[in-house]
């Protein structure tokens, strides 16, 4: 339920945004306008205000929105409405009015920004865990226990901005210029050579390829909590369990016995557990569970590894020293939420050319079953999480509808604009191809996506 009311409430507000924007625009420039629907098909509830000629309804199909005004290429218009018909402004009125649409996403996206920058991001401080031998980052002499402080000169607050920064610098490939704090407090400095990268890369987790990673407590081989009647209960195991060995193989860290665990799916693995001043041996078959493969690959491909039901037990109090929040004042932050907004809208902007030219895979096409999850998901991470998502969908929604692509607005500037540059408007057989080629490209793409969230419903 909260996923479900998550999406429909970020439906409801992007549409409303959206359509709002060239509503408020073609009543600025003289325009009348017959309905404002959120939602496509049948309508399910109108509304029409006294003193006010638009009629305000919800449709039955929740994807979406429209507003129609009096256009003489659609209905018979009625001669005391031809002035104020869509098709009888000139060009630039009718750009301006296409446009308001995706801009008002954009001016929704900086006020979400600026809200959650006002109340405070939450985020896992940008210290580095392991740093593998050979790795791009190995190379440039970063360690484990460093912090980053800025990247090209840019703060970097925590590590979701240090991804961020690098998936845009990485898209241009090349060296960055780290500044660090290191482990025993001194300021350090690096040159990270990005130029291993490929594209296909950037479909995945591309800072593993970087070498990496945030630095995470050590969590000891200890039993948090065990699954009921999942195979390490029913073998026995229980909380508060430290296993010293696994196969004769000493358990340093809760990831070695993951390891261990993964890597024998049917097989039989021998615990030695110290339990209370006892020494016991325990004898654990880990279930075998299919798991998706790289870059959520075709269920065929995906990888079977083991499982047992348990987790471990977590330092709390470990952890929170590892997170931040930050938060600015209004001036600050209205400032960076234009940035954010800028810099989404750029790299929104290279990762679709890059999927054009089949450089990154298609693969990051999401579809509304994935939106929804992450709706949902978001929502129950809480408020600053919310509006992240938010903000971020809001960003894509204003550039794919700048996209030139008729159907789209941006398609609608682009014959208004061969319509400046002719001096007359562009023929109707135009106008009808144009469609056509719209509604192929839109619905290829629609179809791609819907492929990836139900391969991704699948691959788990």
């Amino acid at each position: 339920m909260i996923t479900l009311f998550a999406f429909i409430g970020a439906v409801a507000l992007l549409v409303v945004f959206h359509e709002l924007g060239h509503y408020w625009m073609a009543r600025r420039c003289g325009v009348k306008v017959l309905r404002f629907s959120i939602g496509f098909g049948k309508i399910i509830y109108r509304k029409r205000f006294v003193g006010n000629s638009t009629e305000w309804v919800i449709s039955a199909i929740p994807l979406g929105g429209y507003v129609k005004m009096v256009d003489e290429r659609e209905d018979e218009v009625a001669p005391e409405d031809l002035p104020y018909a869509f098709n009888r402004q000139p060009v630039l009125r009718r750009m301006a009015i296409v446009v308001a649409g995706p801009l008002a996403n954009f001016l929704l996206a900086i006020v979400l920004y600026w809200a959650l920058f006002l109340y405070g991001v939450p985020g896992l401080k940008p210290v580095l865990g392991d740093v593998p031998p050979g790795s791009p980052a190995a190379i440039a002499q970063l360690q484990s226990g460093e912090t980053i402080l800025t990247i090209n000169g840019e703060t970097i607050p925590n590590w979701q901005e240090l991804r961020w920064t690098l998936l845009e610098l990485a898209l241009r490939q090349g060296e960055v210029k780290i500044e660090a704090r290191g482990a025993q407090g001194g300021h350090l400095f690096h040159l990270l050579d990005m130029s291993s990268l490929e594209a296909k890369d950037l479909d995945g987790e591309f800072l593993d390829k970087l070498g990496l990673h945030p630095y995470r407590p050590i969590v000891l081989p200890v039993i948090g909590k065990v699954a009921d009647n999942g195979v390490a209960q029913n073998a026995g195991l229980q909380e508060g369990d430290r296993i010293l060995r696994a196969n004769g193989i000493t358990m340093q860290r809760w990831l070695d016995v993951v390891e261990i665990v993964r890597t024998h799916p049917g097989k039989t693995v021998q615990f030695d557990i110290r339990r209370g001043e006892k020494t016991i041996s325990i004898s654990v078959v880990p279930q075998a569970v299919a798991e998706p493969g790289p870059n959520n690959s075709w269920p065929g491909a995906r990888k079977i590894v083991g499982k047992i039901g348990a987790g471990p037990q977590v330092d709390n109090a470990a952890w929170q020293t590892m997170l931040t929040e930050v938060s600015y004042g209004p001036f600050e932050a209205f400032t960076i939420s234009l940035r954010k907004t800028w810099e989404t809208s750029i790299i929104s902007l290279r990762m679709l050319g890059k999927m054009v030219m089949g450089e990154i895979s298609m693969k990051n096409l999401s579809g509304p079953i994935t939106i929804a999850d992450y709706a949902g998901q978001s929502a129950e991470m809480g408020v600053a999480a919310y509006l992240g998502f938010l903000a971020l969908i809001s960003v894509s929604l204003g550039v794919l509808n700048l996209l030139p692509i008729p159907l789209l607005d941006g398609g609608h500037l682009l014959y208004y604009a061969a319509e400046l540059i002719k001096g007359s408007p562009v023929s109707e057989q135009v106008w009808e191809v144009g469609q056509k080629i719209g509604i192929a490209l839109l619905g290829t793409l629609m179809a791609f996506a819907m492929y990836n969230d139900i391969n991704r419903l699948i691959s788990g």
